[in-house]
């Protein structure tokens, strides 16, 4: 048996959400802490990223509070030219290691135990030495919810067989001979990043076949920008969101005024997304992307033989001499078994997404409202779930929970303060630094002041629509069986 500790907060998982969690929780407290995790070190599924990832969000939203992860640099080069830097996945890494030797483990407050399963009840055991650790805690932090699933790790929910040329895009700087041909397998985020790669690396576009099982909404990045230069485009962009909504007739017409309007936008526009997992993309990206001609919709795969590729819909031709990559991680294999809970019940604390697309700031906010707010009804009332998308119709009771969200905050003045001075918030303290005799800034302001509310109740008769429709579908279903 190893030693016994004793700690204010045992907080399991170092990765972005624990340690935004933390970080916070250091800066408004002198509370002592215990993290532990199951790698070698911290950034959590970071550390098994593909070596050519980045971010798709400007850096200026990732990371903690406390130190900043951007370079403070516009790129010049490359498919994000005109935009604020992205932090590659070594970056991500150095910058949380250092975050964890410099500030975290340099004060004494803070005990870090890598290598380490959690076994529950306070019990964790070290992978390398097999002892057991016994904590006495006053609260639990886990947060380990917003795991997902990564290429590197995940198991393929189909079948490939032996001696069929398959490898996650991690293995992709490892080919050393130019294959029949590349069949990339998945139509999310990773999907797009190994066409990309592929792709600037000079392989023919008429080389790769692109297996999507659907096809899905992307956000513009250019939307995305936090910084003054960008007002006109990332604010405008939050004013011509709530004008769509709230001019919309119906789901089907808010998604073509969104397009419309520049909010989202899709790879293809002869299909209909089906789809919407938050991905942010470059319009030169897409441009990139469109040269791919090879598309499959099918369905999902099934089966990777050396001959055949079969697929829900059908199957395709394929060869031994084919790569074929696997994307096929996803956010719904990811959360698909996951019941969500309240953030704060009792001594467990379960940091998840309560502003959409930000879960380094939706951390950050759990541990100062655990700190400064009392009862755990007034923290999860603060703290409400914002749920992640999968389906293109998630968007709607996404946008409508951040947005109550959102009110309920500026209807708090000691929250209103702090949300506007943390540096993951992005666009509140860029909005409340409008220059007032700038009448076009003005103007975006006030198109999305006449337009919130009525946003809101369209989100929420749509809202009311696909509950209706689902029970519907469950009554029938029901019936179905019986």
């Amino acid at each position: 048996m190893g030693e016994s500790l004793k700690t204010d907060y045992l907080i399991i998982g170092s990765g972005l959400v624990g340690m935004a969690f933390a970080d916070t929780l250091f800066t408004e407290t002198d509370a002592n802490i215990v993290i532990v995790d199951r790698y070698a070190k911290p950034g959590g599924h970071w550390n098994m990223a593909y070596p050519f990832v980045t971010l798709h969000q400007p850096s200026s939203f990732f990371g903690v509070s406390s130190k900043e992860l951007s370079r403070g640099v516009i790129d010049q080069i490359g498919l994000n030219k005109g935009m604020a830097d992205l932090a590659t996945g070594d970056e991500i890494c150095a910058y949380f290691d250092d975050l964890m030797r410099q500030r975290f483990l340099s004060s004494g407050r803070v005990q870090y135990f890598p290598m380490c399963e959690y076994e529950g009840d306070g019990q964790f055991t070290s992978k390398l030495t097999g002892e057991t650790h016994s904590v006495d805690y006053e609260k639990l932090v886990d947060a380990t919810f917003l795991t997902i699933a990564v290429p590197s790790t995940h198991t393929p929910n189909f079948s490939v067989a032996i001696g069929a040329q398959f490898m996650p895009l991690n293995d992709l700087p490892t080919i050393t001979e130019k294959p029949a041909g590349y069949v990339v397998i998945g139509g999310g985020k990773t999907g797009i990043d190994a066409c990309l790669w592929l792709l600037a690396r000079g392989v023919d576009p008429d080389q790769i076949t692109w297996i999507r099982s659907r096809d899905a909404w992307l956000l513009d990045r250019a939307n995305t920008q936090p910084t003054n230069a960008f007002f006109h485009k990332s604010v405008g962009s939050i004013a011509a969101q709530y004008e769509a909504i709230a001019g919309a007739s119906s789901i089907d017409d808010m998604f073509d005024r969104l397009e419309e309007d520049g909010y989202l936008l899709r790879l293809d526009e002869d299909v209909r997304p089906s789809m919407f997992h938050a991905a942010t993309i470059s319009k030169p990206e897409i441009e990139q992307l469109q040269r791919i001609k090879n598309i499959v919709r099918m369905g999902q795969v099934s089966a990777v033989e050396l001959d055949r590729i079969v697929l829900a819909g059908g199957e395709i031709p394929t060869t031994a001499a084919h790569i074929h990559v696997d994307c096929s991680a996803s956010l719904e294999r990811s959360f698909a078994h996951k019941q969500p809970r309240p953030v704060f019940d009792g001594n467990c604390i379960t940091p998840q997404m309560i502003r959409a697309y930000q879960p380094a700031f939706s951390a950050s906010m759990a541990a100062y409202v655990e700190v400064n707010y009392a009862s755990d009804g007034e923290k999860n009332r603060l703290c409400a779930l914002v749920p992640p998308p999968n389906h293109d119709v998630d968007f709607i009771p996404m946008t409508l929970a951040m947005m109550m969200n959102q009110f309920n905050w500026s209807q708090d003045k000691q929250l209103r303060l702090w949300v506007r001075a943390n540096r993951l918030d992005g666009f509140t303290k860029l909005i409340s630094s409008a220059d007032k005799e700038d009448q076009k800034k003005m103007d975006i302001l006030q198109r999305i002041q006449n337009n919130a509310m009525p946003a809101i109740a369209k989100l929420q008769q749509f809202n009311i629509e696909l509950l209706d429709k689902e029970l519907l579908e469950q009554e029938l279903s029901q019936g179905t069986k019986t």
